[in-house]
């Protein structure tokens, strides 16, 4: 059964702007992997860094969302000293924000099949990276379990 992690913009898509495409197309596609999660098909990784980032979203409606979403998520990641080291070599090599970094370095260190962000920057950065998982947008990792 794969291990996802995903990006806490994942979790907070549905609450985004729906007059574009794109967001409409994350959205639905998050959805779905949320279901799956609730049917036992995949399974979610929750690290501290969502925590972090979840205390400090300013709408308790999302707040209240994403934690009712972070139950789904049965792997559990806190904060180390290797994950800290790990996410200090991400940032340097593929000039990653911190909080971005420490969310690859929780994934990978989790053994994650699958990173997944909304965020293209990120995605185009991670590639430098290198990893043994796949790092990719929501959509794309729908259209790739449906082959």
């Amino acid at each position: 059964m794969a291990l996802i992690y995903l990006d806490y913009n994942c979790f907070q898509r549905g609450f985004d702007d729906p007059h574009q495409i794109r967001i409409q197309l994350e959205a639905l596609s998050c959805e779905e992997i949320f279901a799956r999660a609730e049917g036992g098909k995949v399974r979610l990784a929750w690290s501290f860094m969502h925590d972090d980032e979840n205390i400090l979203c300013p709408f308790m409606e999302r707040k209240l969302e994403v934690f009712r979403l972070s139950a789904l998520c049965k792997i559990r990641i806190g904060p180390k000293e290797e994950l800290y080291n790990l996410a200090k070599d991400f940032q340097q090599k593929a000039k990653l924000s911190s909080k971005d970094a420490v969310h690859l370095a929780c994934a990978a260190y989790a053994n994650a099949g699958f990173f997944l962000t909304c965020d293209a920057e990120l995605i185009r950065r991670a590639k430098k990276l290198n990893l043994e998982m796949k790092v990719m947008n929501p959509v794309e990792y729908i259209r790739e379990v449906e082959k």
